[in-house]
Parts: C-alpha cells; structure tokens; sequence
C-alpha cells in the first residue's frame, strides 16, 4: 500500500474501494434482450390505441399530494400507507409544498384534462404509458416502481363506450397472442345507491364482528365496501353472506350494466358476475371490471378499470363522466411468457466484418448510407494496439448478432471498390452461396437485399 508522509509520521494512504450501489428495492433495471420485449409491448399498444381513435398523453411523476388524497379516496390503502410523499420548498415565503410520485395515472390524468380545458369541445379518448410508484412488498409481478398502460374516455356517458374499452382490451390480448384470461364485471351503481347497501353491509359485518381481522374492523365504518375485497380465507364465509350490491342497483344503474353485457354477449367477449368485485380505489361508480388470470399465482388481475362519473368534478373540474382502464405491464409481460408466446427481439440487417482498422472511414461511410436507407448494421468494434482482432473472431461476432449478412471489407474488395456480402441464415447460407460483391459507390442499388 502506498505510504506518505504526515507531521513528521508515516501513515498508510486509505484508498478504499468504493462501495458497490445497487438499485433501490423494488425497482428494477430493464435491460436488453428484456427492453425490446418491453418495446415490443408498447408497439403493438400504439399501433391498436391509434386504429381505436385514442390518442396520447403524458403526465408529471410528480403531483401534488393532495391530488391523490382528493381523487383516490383518503382511507384507501394506497393514500395511507403505500404513497412515496415528501415536502419540497415552495418558490414563495419559504413554505413547502407537499408532493408525491404518482401511484396511479388516472388522478393526474384527470387533472391535465381539467387544467387544459380538453373537454371544451367534446369527450376525448386517450391513452398513456409510464411508470408508477407505490411503497409494497415487492413480489413477483408487483413493483414500488412499476407499469402501467391506460386507456381512459372522457365525457361519454353511455355504456357503449364501458363496452369499447373492454373490447379494446380483448383486441390487445389477441394482438399478444394471450389467451388464458377472464373477465370478471359487477356494477357499483351511483352513491345513493352504494349508501343503502353500506349500511346494509355496516349491519351485516356487526353482526358478525367476531369474525373480522384487525383490518376489516379499521375499515367497518371508513371504507366497508374494502372488506369485501379480503384475501383472508377465515373471512370467506362472512363476506359471501353480505349483502350484495347488485341488489340495491335501481333502473338506470341496471339498465346501464344490461346495455354493456348486451354489447359484450354480440361481440362474443365471455364474461362473469363477480358481485364482490369493488376495485381499491374510491372513485369508481357503475360498471367495473377486471381481466384475470390463474398463471400468475396471487397476483392474477392484468388489467382492471371501471366507470369513474364523478372524479372530474371532484377534483375540481365541471362534471362530466369516464370510464377507463389500466393494465400492468409487468404482469402482462410475465403472462406472455408464462404461455409461450412468440415475441420477435430485434437483430441487425448485417455486421460489418472489417478485417484491417485503416478501413474504419470508409466503412463508417458506407454503413451510414445503408442505415439512411433503412438497413440495420451492426459494425464490428474494438480495435487496439494489435488490430481488429481476427476474421474468425468478427464472424463469430457476427453469428451471434443474429445478422442475417455479413459484410466483409477486406483489402481485396476495398481495392475493387466493393465490399463482399455473405449470406449467415437461411436457404443461401445453407446452400453455401458464394458471397457476391456490392459496390460502395451504390449502395442504394442492393441495400434492399439485406432487408429482404
């Protein structure tokens, strides 16, 4: 270890390692061949938003906290325990302003329609795609930072549009090659509705209130409707005899979810009556839904959404109704791998085979011309003191790209003003095609054969 001199004493210099970093627990590097899976994904999403007339939008990670607490409900799980909050120093008087990572998309969403007006001429269709942020346990399929993918429509009140984005999201499950999922639907009527059936449920869950866990009792009076949602098996037998909420629906609510079964049952979309569906968060009313799963153990729901007719106003907008859904991508992913379905990760057109480095410029030069015409090439790198390292070193390189050409710019052919393109998959390489030179001066004239 290196020494030096101090006050007239030797003393050992401390040049300690580094310590190593990690990412943040729950939140996951993506990296290559995944990305492209994860591209893969978002492309097809783009290509169906685009044929359903839905258009994109992005949002802020960082919102007010009190967004969150105004839109999702201040009892709910998500605002009591799982938010990522802090308190930022305000621009004015030295005060701090509260804010939080989103934890969902549909509250912010919201919030940009009414701060920008988008509703002044009319219901707008859109989607999005990003990450969200929630404080839970991380297990498979479930994330402190995670995915989601949303499709909201905005001031339309029928239940033809409910009925749109279910079929939307049948059509992306196809698009996916995903076949093993339900749909699960229930109503949650209007709140007049929900207030009889709340006390009914209040009465039910007193009744029996030696049968509730701690948590079913700390929600009995803020949030009943949650308890219904329970995975504690002890609880099984007194959540089914509560009262249904279906029940209580009076005739606009029931005509509502006879008009969306109506549309499901002609485009054949199977569903099922799950009456004790209610979602977890505090703004839904009418129809909800959710896509599920049994591949994927306890966390089975991919994609979930509902009717929400009175977030709008309730954050501060004029009233007008919605209906959306949500998708985690990271469950969807999991599930397309669970069933085998094919995804096609991207590889080069062709890799450049450079046998000497004096080569480099007009390689570089030739490959900028393929890519503008729409080829991908990968070129061979890493040249040092002895080269560019062996031809049978860059073909391996080159096998192991995927390429479907190898492009070779040896001496020979530089000098004839060509390079050789030698054909790696296929018939041609199979059949042992001798390899055909190119000229460099035209690379428009070939550059579709290493598309083909």
């Amino acid at each position: 270890m290196p020494e030096k001199m101090t006050a007239g004493r030797t003393e050992k210099s401390s040049l300690a390692k580094p310590e190593k970093l990690a990412a943040v627990k729950g939140m996951n590097d993506i990296l290559p061949p995944d990305s492209a899976r994860w591209e893969w994904l978002e492309d097809k999403v783009r290509s169906l938003m685009g044929r359903y007339a839905y258009r994109n939008i992005r949002t802020p990670i960082l919102e007010h906290t009190q967004l969150f607490v105004r839109g999702i409900g201040e009892v709910t799980d998500i605002v009591e325990k799982e938010m990522y909050s802090f308190e930022d120093r305000s621009d004015k008087h030295g005060d701090y302003d509260h804010l939080t990572m989103r934890p969902e998309n549909t509250a912010s969403l919201v919030r940009a329609v009414i701060e920008h007006n988008l509703l002044y001429d009319g219901g707008k269709r859109l989607f999005y795609m990003g990450p969200m942020f929630r404080r839970e346990r991380p297990q498979r399929g479930r994330y402190r930072q995670f995915h989601q993918i949303g499709a909201e429509a905005l001031g339309f009140a029928g239940p033809e549009v409910d009925a749109e984005l279910i079929l939307l999201a049948a059509a992306l499950w196809k698009e996916l090659g995903l076949s093993d999922w339900r749909l699960e639907i229930n109503s949650l009527g209007q709140p007049d509705e929900r207030a009889l059936h709340r006390a009914q449920l209040i009465a039910h869950f007193e009744q029996h209130a030696d049968a509730l866990d701690e948590e079913a009792k700390r929600r009995l009076h803020s949030n009943p409707l949650r308890i219904l949602d329970t995975k504690n098996p002890a609880m099984k037998s007194v959540v089914e005899s509560a009262p249904r909420l279906i029940d209580f629906l009076g005739p606009q609510s029931l005509a509502h979810f006879e008009g969306l079964k109506a549309i499901l049952d002609a485009n054949s979309i199977p569903w099922t009556l799950n009456p004790r569906l209610v979602r977890g968060l505090d703004y839904y009313n009418l129809t909800v839904f959710e896509f599920v799963t049994d591949r994927l153990g306890a966390q089975g729901t991919i994609c979930a959404g509902g009717r929400y007719d009175y977030l709008i106003e309730q954050i501060g907008g004029k009233a007008a109704p919605a209906v959306g859904w949500a998708l985690g991508v990271e469950r969807v992913l999991e599930l397309i791998k669970e069933q085998g379905a094919e995804i096609a990760l991207p590889v080069p057109d062709a890799y450049a085979v450079i046998p000497d480095a004096s080569a480099v410029p007009v390689v570089l030069q030739t490959l900028q011309a393929l890519r503008a015409a729409g080829v991908s090439v990968q070129m061979h790198a890493g040249a040092n003191a002895e080269g560019m390292g062996s031809m049978k070193s860059q073909f391996k390189r080159a096998d192991g790209s995927g390429a479907k050409f190898a492009l070779i710019f040896g001496e020979a052919e530089l000098a004839q003003g060509s390079v050789a393109v030698k054909p790696l998959r296929g018939e041609k390489a199979e059949a042992a095609q001798v390899q055909t030179l190119q000229p460099l001066g035209d690379v428009a004239a070939w550059a579709s054969m290493l598309r083909a």
